[in-house]
């Protein structure tokens, strides 16, 4: 090894300065193990570089099949900054596959005492680059679009197809690179949420494709007959979406695919939240897609201001409330129309007729999905106040169902980063010191602190003005509220900000149609939670505050279509009912006036 100290140096105080790449490197040493009983031989695993720096390892070999480790660029950039030489190596322990594999991602040398394993570095794009990507992006997409304006239905399909295919060929990559972005998170909901959910949004455009491209015969007055009219949906041009980190794959393609479906190119900024997923989303959308269809930036946040003021045919931003209207804003300056998907408050309501332990179970399944950090995830929840109590119970009991390794379970997920959990300790802590209730799946300990995960927790009752009832929580703490009756509740979300999602747990029909009636929400699940996003033919978008506009099936495709009346004129050598009403204005145009009502 050229320089193992000083690399060890470096290691040392990247993990000083986050405590989050010890993690990284435990689990690597982890897929580094072999099995039981198979002998490790040293090997030195290196980083070829170039003028722009270093980077970690992308692949690790065990036993002849291979898999992928992706930390955050900010952990390969913190590893340059601690002074490790641009060159530097790691040594590790693992059994050397045989025989020697080779190619075009990295190499083993097993002539080296001891085996060397060197892997390219990818370059580290800086603002600039990514500036100047976005503007060479922008501008030859929109070159490509004014030459093929409106592309036919196969072209639509056989861009959906490639992205179908992108998906399926990167499972695996797609999981590795999410959980290496938040820490821990369970493979099983990266599946679900990431991988099987952007899927069958692809294969819900290809399927319908024809139907929503069809023009759509309107009624014509009777005034104006024979004429016909009819709408047909043409692209808009070129399509900006800014993803966010939480559901960091499936929140950058659903809207892409809906784009694309619309006739549209589309350019997508990932979040700096989620490098690893940023990364790997551009390297494999470059493999299956031209540039001009569809790019992926990356950057921080004065790439994505840049990205905002750009004058885009349409924005799409998926985030919070408070960058929303600094995106909206932006936009406005050039007349872009927005589709802003935010979030809020999303209460749950658990009437008397619904057994209590079964809601209880449903409502931890969607508080501990991904720690809570969904924008539809309940926020909190009106609970029969005699029942309260028991709620409480069963929650947690089924939280220890779902996790029986506790906080530290490897399906446990991890807050996203440092800041995020400070701010929920930050309501935590609040909400006790004003007398709340707090009932929690267990404590924080350093090590936990350390890997960022904040307990499964309940807040009971705490005063309607302390800031967990006033913030969107975004994490894995339940404000529990006891009624009286069904109307408190109904009353307390309406003096509230319409919520992105709405929750009702119940069997009474006049019930659930009052909370229907009497209440706005982007959505709802009736007996569940969440779920409404999952609905390939359900529109998912905010009211108010929780957003503007929607996308997701048929309403995806129009928002990202214009919609052009056309009326065609008709009549039997050129005769219609119209020319009377041509000046001068004779008995019968005035009378044909006075008919239609003027």
């Amino acid at each position: 090894m050229r320089d193992q100290a000083g690399a060890a140096d470096a290691i040392a105080a990247a993990i000083a300065l986050d405590p989050r790449n010890a993690i990284r490197l435990g689990k690597l040493h982890q897929r580094l193990a072999g099995p039981a009983g198979h002998g490790s031989a040293g090997a030195v695993v290196q980083n070829e570089s170039d003028a722009h720096g270093t980077g970690f390892p992308r692949r690790v070999f065990v036993g002849g099949c291979h898999r992928f480790f992706l930390p955050s660029a900010a952990f390969r950039r913190r590893i340059l900054a601690a002074g490790s030489s641009r060159d530097a190596d790691l040594l590790v322990g693992f059994p050397v596959p045989q025989p020697p594999y080779h190619d075009d991602r990295g190499r083993i040398e097993t002539g080296t005492d001891p085996v060397t394993i060197t892997f390219p570095a990818p370059r580290i794009s800086t603002a600039d680059d990514e500036l100047q990507h976005l503007k060479e992006s922008f501008a030859a997409q929109a070159k490509a679009f004014h030459g093929d304006s409106n592309p036919d239905r196969r072209t639509r399909g056989d861009r959906l197809h490639r992205l179908g295919e992108m998906v399926k060929a990167n499972r695996q990559r797609i999981i590795e690179a999410v959980a290496s972005d938040f820490g821990t998170r369970a493979a099983e909901e990266i599946r679900l949420t990431e991988i099987a959910a952007s899927l069958a949004q692809i294969d819900y455009a290809r399927k319908n494709l024809r139907r929503w491209m069809r023009p759509r015969r309107r009624s014509t007055s009777i005034w104006f007959l024979p004429g016909s009219g009819r709408v047909i949906c043409q692209p808009l041009g070129v399509v900006g979406v800014m993803a966010p980190w939480n559901l960091p794959f499936n929140l950058a393609l659903a809207p892409a695919v809906a784009a694309i479906a619309a006739g549209n190119r589309v350019i997508i900024k990932m979040s700096e939240a989620a490098p690893a997923t940023g990364e790997l989303t551009r390297a494999i959308v470059r493999e299956r897609m031209d540039e001009t269809e569809l790019s992926v930036v990356l950057g921080a946040a004065d790439v994505a201001q840049a990205f905002a003021d750009l004058p885009w045919n349409h924005l799409l931003f998926t985030g919070s409330t408070s960058v929303g209207r600094k995106v909206a804003l932006a936009a406005a300056r050039n007349l872009v129309p927005v589709t802003l998907e935010l979030g809020g408050k999303s209460p749950v309501i658990v009437d008397r007729d619904f057994p209590i332990e079964e809601a209880a179970k449903r409502v931890a399944w969607g508080k501990a999905f991904n720690a809570g950090q969904i924008c539809v995830a309940p926020d909190y929840a009106f609970v029969p106040r005699e029942k309260v109590h028991d709620f409480a119970q069963a929650f947690l009991a089924q939280g220890r169902r779902y996790f029986p390794g506790g906080i530290m379970d490897d399906a446990y997920t991890s807050i996203i980063d440092e800041r995020g959990v400070s701010r929920l300790e930050g309501l935590l802590g609040a909400a006790r010191q004003m007398g709340a209730e707090v009932l929690s799946l267990g404590e924080m300990t350093d090590v936990s602190r350390r890997s960022r995960k904040i307990p499964l927790s309940l807040v009971i009752d705490p005063p309607r003005d302390s800031s967990i009832m006033t913030n969107e929580i975004f994490g894995p703490l339940l404000v529990v509220l006891g009624y009286d009756k069904i109307d408190e509740a109904i009353a307390f979300i309406r003096s509230r900000e319409n919520p992105l999602g709405l929750y009702y747990f119940g069997h009474d029909k006049a019930t659930r149609g009052r909370i229907l009636s009497e209440t706005l929400s982007g959505g709802v699940a009736i007996n569940d939670v969440m779920l409404q996003y999952l609905q390939v033919d359900l529109p998912f978008g905010g009211v108010g505050a929780s957003g503007i506009g929607r996308y997701h099936g048929t309403e995806g495709f129009d928002t990202f279509s214009h919609h052009r009346a056309v009326f065609t004129q008709r009549g039997p050598l050129g005769v219609t009912g119209l020319k009377f009403l041509y000046p001068p204005y004779g008995a019968i145009g005035k009378r044909l006036i006075s008919m239609m009502g003027g």
